[in-house]
């Protein structure tokens, strides 16, 4: 953990979580077309996507996160979208990097990695985190739904490593009768690489990714899977409100982390914002509505009021969507997670 970006006193909910990290996604496009984010039957070639208008400038971007660093945020992550396809996206991480002692990362489809990793480290990115979901080609191109391969992902993180962006983790969403029979030969490539592999319950985000209870792969079974085979234990999290738990591999060679907010819940330690592609801001993955923060840059607000408006929704937030989620909550018009970056 980086030292504080900020000296102030963080900004706590209803429920007495402070506000430690910020999600921006800094563009609502993507090059793939993953099935359990933007599946083509939506996000089709006649899907109108934002105008470049509407997007937050690499300016009002850069005023927002002083602004949350006013209110504890010490990490900030860049998401989409597909980040890394929002143009001069190096400018923009030089610009957070001036910011004293922020923790600044991204996560990428790894698409464009090869070519850009150098550039990256050389902005100020100090981490990066790749989702691939599958090492099979054929596993992974029907999840991307546009036959990118795994090769060139993995290239992509090859470059990242020879960059610097360390550590290096790797996110994997798992899909029952998809790509559960994935979850082992990733666990033992990456192990063998020195990466963190992140295994991540498919969620109910949004409502066009057709989640069903019954293709939730649980945390229990991926734990089970992997340490069948390369023995694990549980270890203790870095920090208060770590989103994955971790496991280290007993022969002491390296460790993964589980994300399971659907079978078991970790709302109580939740301190994420995010803030989607065109400026509003959410307080929770899966909310339905959020809170207009462009209007406010673009109608001349002051520093002053944007401390009072973040400070008020942060103050009066109380979800805690996956300790409560039920039949009901499930069929919720969510916001999609191509908006909000997950």
């Amino acid at each position: 953990m980086t030292a504080s970006a900020t000296t102030q006193t963080p900004t706590r909910d209803r429920l007495g979580r402070p506000l430690r990290d910020l999600r921006i996604s800094i563009t609502d496009r993507c090059n793939f077309r993953c099935t359990y984010c933007m599946p083509k039957e939506v996000f089709g070639k006649d899907y109108q996507f934002l105008e470049r208008s509407a997007l937050l400038s690499f300016e009002e971007i850069t005023r927002l996160a002083r602004a949350f660093t006013q209110h504890g945020v010490e990490k900030i992550r860049l998401t989409g979208g597909e980040p890394l396809i929002r143009r001069n996206i190096e400018q923009l991480i030089g610009m957070l990097a001036e910011i004293p002692g922020l923790d600044l990362t991204l996560t990428t489809n790894g698409s464009s990695l090869a070519k850009k990793a150098r550039g990256l480290k050389a902005a100020g990115l100090q981490r990066i985190t790749v989702s691939l979901d599958s090492l099979d080609d054929k596993v992974f191109m029907a999840m991307n739904d546009v036959d990118f391969p795994v090769a060139k992902v993995l290239e992509g993180i090859d470059a990242a490593a020879a960059a610097g962006l360390a550590p290096i983790k790797i996110n994997m969403v798992v899909k029952r009768g998809v790509n559960e029979h994935s979850v082992v030969p990733m666990a033992r490539y990456f192990k063998q690489q020195g990466h963190i592999l992140r295994l991540i319950e498919f969620m109910d985000v949004g409502h066009t990714n057709g989640w069903r209870m019954d293709d939730v792969v649980t945390a229990r079974e991926i734990v089970a899977m992997i340490s069948k085979e390369m023995p694990l234990e549980p270890a203790n999290p870095n920090y208060t409100g770590e989103v994955a738990e971790r496991w280290r591999y007993k022969d002491g060679q390296g460790e993964i982390g589980v994300i399971a907010s659907v079978t078991q819940a970790f709302c109580r330690d939740c301190t994420r914002a995010r803030i989607s592609t065109e400026g509003k801001l959410y307080t929770c993955l899966f909310a339905t509505s959020g809170h207009d923060l462009r209007g406010l840059l673009r109608n001349g607000a002051s520093d002053a009021d944007l401390d009072t408006f973040i400070r008020g929704v942060w103050t009066k937030r109380a979800d805690r969507y996956s300790e409560i989620r039920s039949e009901k909550t499930v069929k919720l018009d969510k916001i999609e997670m191509s908006y909000i970056g997950g």
